[in-house]
Parts: structure tokens; C-alpha cells; sequence
């Protein structure tokens, strides 16, 4: 939509003036400041209605007809580029603008008619008006487009929910806090609650008995101490003593009833300990749930810095050359991230209808800002006539590619082992491998289902740390299968090249340098298996041209040797190729060699390389 607004209106009289500006009988400032503005999409009419004017009333006849007409020519050249490309730069604009003035320069000495320049002067108008067309094209552009600074709206979150947030996650941590020590497992017995199962006993037993008086009105009767001896016996061993036994029998005529009660007695409050301990695990599971949702918030709460005031030269410099292209930017915003790097948030359409490139728009921002700037991995295409929002990262230091070696075991129909790559939007590498228990459908949909929880949950903005905790608390919950994953994890952080190792579980992995091979191990249990536990990590720097190198552990099992993570090292050190595929394979290949071409397992080989970019 054509911009009506008082700037127009005062450039457009400014325009009026202009026209009386002669140098050496030529009017270079006519069709330059022309060209100059029309390139701002101002009102075409309004603008030439006003230029006319001054031409009349400032030039001789035969310049205002010729200069009149090159306002046309230009007008229509300018149309013509941006039709066919969706956007015209302002030198191509400068180039048009001074062509059009020589030609009807010449053809005014051709017709003869008066007061017509001489050829040194024109050819100094056209070097004249090609200049000044790129120099007055940055002036208007930054006059249409400038705002004081207190009328640009802070993109900020307001400091009020800032401290709401914070204290919503005091809230949580502190529920947390609760259910973990409501969550205290009891693995043995109190005195008094085997105290109160023996009062059970003999009131179950002995008020229903004839020679309950005899028993117990004995003087100094001894059936406290054995009775006592039996439910330990039963509590250490599960079943009575022989000897308890057969000291009750002297003194109890059901004394074989009274056992058999003791051992009901205990499996019934074993039971109820199970399913008490199995609720513990639930508030647990719940306690890790609250926790997360405890660093959401915090995480939420962190501001990012947005430097709309403090970078306003960069902006306009964006909108600048986002115009060249025929790109229209309706809002715009350049924000500092928690982690220091550059995020632009923009909403572009096309100014003519057509379809842009958006590495067009993202190499702009990147010349605009002097630094490389990168597209989101699922990000559109291209830039269309209707409106849509769009976000640009501060791009990497490091690319990578990755390679992988699968095989299934044999006789199986399909693979236990998956694995999972996740480039996340903040500039993390996400490398995930996961070996289902067993072989088949059933641990490959374990294995699948640990991957997507994990990918889930980083893409949801969780840290590694948290997201293997919710989980694992959800595999808990459905573990009544006592179906079990391994997980290996590697974060790289594409900016820095550092590391970050997390193992449940899982084989080793090595990292493969240009002299050595490091082999970072673990003990750890699977996911699954306890509601609360240790999570292993292991960080390294990585360099240009590092290898890592994730294994199954159906990959070092049947290496056959003593020392199987030490075999692999040598074979990893033996295999000289810079492509992550081919080594893979290469690897896959050495290991079949030493289980004779069986697979006795799945066997999964991963790997990634990265490169400075």
C-alpha cells in the first residue's frame, strides 16, 4: 500500500524546489532525487504532480519537456526491474535514471532544439545523477523510516511476571521438596510393627483356641520369646526355623496352624509394603515432574535482551537492503539470547506478490549485521504476499555430518537398537542412541519410544539433564513390562565445540583424533529401573575434524576378548578416512571379522564428525 503520510507531502514540495537547481544548463537533481524517492514506493502521482510544478515554474520549456519525460522513463524502468525481480537496488536504479537522462539528452541536440548542454556537461550529469541517486536513496530511506527512540515499544518482559515465575517455581520446588520426603522407602521392620504382627497372630489364633488359658497363664511360658524368633526367622528367610518350630509344638497344640498364620501374616503385609513402596514411586515420579516444571518456569523467567533502541543503525540498514529485494518488513526485532548470540524475529511478505528466497532475506541480515546468520532447520522457503513471521540464529562455528553401520540380529525381523540426530534451534547437536532389552518389535518400540520422549522434551526447551529425568520417570511408571533401555547421549554445542556426554547404561564411546582415540566408559543402570538415580557426565572440547564414535553394546560383546573397549580403540586408530559413513561401515566390517560374520546381537555404529564452517 502506497505510503500518504506529512513526510511525503514535505519531500514531495521539497521536490517543487529542486527543479530550480541548475548546473551548466543541466537539472542533474531532477531525475536523481526523482529516482531516489519513487524507490521508496512513496505516492508515484503525488510526487510527479508536484515535480511537474516546479518544472513549470522553474525551468525553460524545452528542459521541462524533456526532463518531464525522463520522470516517466524512469518511473516505468523502475516498475519494470521490480516487476521482474521483485525488488530494484539503488544503483541499478542510478544506472536507469542517469541512461534515461543521456538518451533524451541526445535526442534533444538531434532535434536541435534550444538551449540544449553541450556533450562534456551531460556526460557529467549522468556520473552526477548515478551518484546521487545511491546517496539520496540512503538518506530518504532513513528519513521514511526513522523514529525517535521513545517511540520504538520495548519487545521485554514486564518485571512483574518475571517475579511471578520465579515465585511459581519456589511453589513447585517447594511441592517437590514434600512428595520426596513423603517418598521415603521402608525396607525393614520397626520393632513395633513386628510387635503389632505378633499381636495380630495370637489374636487371631489363640482367643479362638480351648487351651488359650493354659498356654499363656503359665507362669514365666516362654511363647513370647519363640513366637518372636519365628517372625524373625520368617522375616530373614521367609519360612520358620525347624527348631522354633518344634520348641512351639511343646507348648501349642496348633502350633503348625500358628506357622502357617505367621507366613499369611507376612506375605500379606509384604504385599502391602509393595504397593505402599510402588506409591512412594509414583510421589517420586511426581517430585522429578514438579522439579522440571520448577526449571521451566526459572528458565522462562531469564530475560532475553532485546536491542531494538541500542541497534537501531543495524535495523535500518536491514530495511534497507531487505527493500532492495522487494521485501516488505512489517515488524522487527533483534534480540540478544541468555546465551549471548543473535536472534532476529521478523514478519516479511513480498512487496510485488511474488515468491522470495529467504537465503535472499537471511544473506541481507548477515551483510547488514557482519555476522553470518542461519535459518531454522524447518523454517519456509520463501517469502510470499501474505505475511508471515520468520526468525534468524547467529549461525555456528562448527557443521557436522554423520555416518551409521546397522545390523540386525540374526534370525530377527528387526532391529532392537535405534538411534536419533536433533539440531536444536539454540545450537546444539542432540546425538541419541538407545538399545532396547532383547531383540525384535518389542525392544525396538522401547528403544523408539526413550528417543522420542528424550527429542520431545529438548525441543520443548528442557536441558539434557531434566529431559532424561521426566524420561525416565515416565518409563517407571510404564515399566510393568520390566522392559529396560540403554540411552547414550552426546551434546555438542556447535558454537564452542564442547561436549557433553551422558550415559544410562550404555557402552562406551570414543572420540577419535588425529593421533588418538579416547574411550569414555560407564556403570551405570538402564532407564527404568529406579526412580532415582545418578546421572553420569563426561565433557570434552572437540576440535576440527574429531570423530565420535557411539557403539551399541552388541558391538563390544562379542569382540570376544579381555579387553574389548581397548580392541575397538586399536581399530577405530586403524581406520584413516575423514568421511563419518565410511567409517562406520569400516568399523562395522573389523568387528564382523571377529565374530566370524555373526550377529549375535543388534549391532548399531554411530558417528558424527564436525568441521570448522
Amino acid at each position: 500500500m502506497k505510503k500518504t503520510n506529512a513526510k511525503q507531502m514535505i519531500l514531495g514540495v521539497l521536490g517543487s524546489f529542486v527543479c530550480g537547481g541548475s548546473i551548466m544548463g543541466c537539472y542533474p537533481l531532477v531525475p536523481a532525487y526523482f529516482a531516489a524517492l519513487y524507490l521508496e514506493h512513496v505516492s508515484g502521482l503525488l510526487l510527479l504532480g508536484f515535480m511537474y510544478i516546479g518544472m513549470l515554474f522553474f525551468m525553460p520549456l524545452t528542459a521541462a519537456v524533456k526532463y518531464g519525460v525522463v520522470l516517466l522513463v524512469i518511473a516505468g524502468a523502475i516498475r519494470l526491474v521490480e516487476w521482474a525481480q521483485e525488488g530494484c537496488p539503488a544503483f541499478l536504479a542510478g544506472i536507469l535514471a542517469a541512461v534515461s537522462t543521456l538518451i533524451l539528452s541526445f535526442c534533444g541536440s538531434l532535434l536541435e532544439w534550444k538551449n540544449q548542454p553541450d556533450t562534456a556537461a551531460v556526460f557529467l550529469e549522468t556520473l552526477f545523477i548515478f551518484g546521487a541517486v545511491v546517496l539520496l536513496n540512503r538518506i530518504f530511506h532513513g528519513l521514511m523510516e526513522y523514529r525517535p527512540p521513545e517511540s520504538i515499544p520495548e519487545k521485554t518482559k514486564e518485571r512483574g511476571n518475571e517475579e511471578r515465575l520465579m515465585n511459581y517455581a519456589e511453589s513447585f520446588q517447594g511441592l517437590s521438596h514434600i512428595f520426596y520426603t513423603m517418598s521415603q522407602k521402608k525396607n525393614r521392620y520397626t520393632a513395633e510393627e513386628l510387635g503389632q504382627i505378633q499381636n495380630e497372630l495370637t489374636g487371631k489364633m489363640c482367643t479362638s483356641c480351648e487351651s488359650c488359658a493354659i498356654c499363656w497363664e503359665r507362669d514365666a511360658t516362654p511363647l513370647y520369646g519363640i513366637l518372636s524368633e519365628i517372625i524373625s526367622s520368617i522375616w530373614h528367610a521367609g519360612v520358620p526355623g525347624e527348631e522354633q518350630e518344634k520348641e512351639l509344638s511343646h507348648y501349642c497344640p496348633k502350633s503348625r496352624d500358628m506357622v502357617e498364620e505367621a507366613v499369611h501374616v507376612f506375605e500379606r503385609v509384604n504385599l502391602n509394603r509393595a504397593w505402599y513402596n510402588r506409591l512412594l514411586e509414583n510421589r517420586q515420579v511426581i517430585a522429578e515432574q514438579l522439579d522440571a516444571m520448577a526449571y521451566i518456569m526459572k528458565d522462562c523467567a531469564r530475560e532475553e535482551k532485546v536491542l531494538d533502541r541500542e541497534e537501531r543503525g543495524a535495523l535500518a540498514e536491514i530495511r534497507y537492503r531487505a527493500k532492495e529485494h522487494g521485501i516488505v518488513i512489517e515488524d522487527m526485532h533483534l534480540i540478544e539470547t541468555v546465551e549471548g548470540k543473535l536472534k532476529l524475529e521478523s514478519s516479511l511478505r513480498s512487496r510485488m506478490g511474488g515468491c522470495i528466497s529467504m537465503k535472499t532475506f537471511a544473506a541481507a541480515v548477515s551483510r547488514a549485521l557482519d555476522k553470518k546468520m542461519r535459518l531454522p532447520a524447518d523454517t519456509k522457503t520463501f517469502i510470499s504476499k501474505e505475511a508471515a513471521e520468520f526468525v534468524l540464529y547467529e549461525d555456528t562455528l562448527y557443521r557436522n555430518v554423520q555416518g551409521i553401520a546397522r545390523l540386525k540380529k540374526d534370525g530377527a525381523k528387526i532391529s532392537g537398537d535405534n538411534f536419533s540426530f536433533l539440531e536444536l534451534e539454540r545450537g546444539d547437536l542432540v546425538l541419541g542412541l538407545s538399545d532396547g532389552m532383547g531383540s525384535g518389535s518389542s525392544a525396538c518400540k522401547e528403544s523408539e519410544m526413550v528417543l522420542d520422549l528424550l527429542e520431545r522434551f529438548l525441543e520443548a526447551g528442557f536441558s539434557v539433564e531434566t529431559a532424561i529425568r521426566m524420561m525416565n520417570s515416565a518409563m517407571v511408571m510404564r515399566g510393568d513390562n520390566d522392559l529396560y533401555s540403554t540411552v547414550d547421549l552426546c551434546k555438542v554445542n556447535l558454537y564452542t565445540g564442547m561436549a557433553d556426554f551422558y550415559k544410562i547404561g550404555a557402552a562406551a564411546t570414543f572420540i577419535k583424533r588425529a593421533d588418538e582415540v579416547e574411550c569414555i566408559t560407564s556403570s551405570s543402570l538402564p532407564v527404568g529401573v529406579e526412580t532415582q538415580f545418578e546421572i553420569e557426565k563426561e565433557q570434552r572440547k572437540l576440535e576440527n575434524g574429531d570423530f565420535v564414535v557411539m557403539v551399541t553394546d552388541g558391538v563390544l560383546e562379542y569382540l570376544h576378548v579381555p579387553k574389548p573397549e581397548e580392541t575397538m580403540q586399536e581399530i577405530i586408530e586403524g581406520i584413516q578416512t575423514n568421511n563419518p559413513g565410511i567409517l562406520a561401515k569400516r568399523i562395522m566390517e573389523r568387528v564382523m571379522l571377529f565374530t566370524g560374520g555373526k550377529a549375535a546381537d543388534d549391532m548399531t555404529v554411530l558417528t558424527t564428525c564436525i568441521w570448522e564452517k
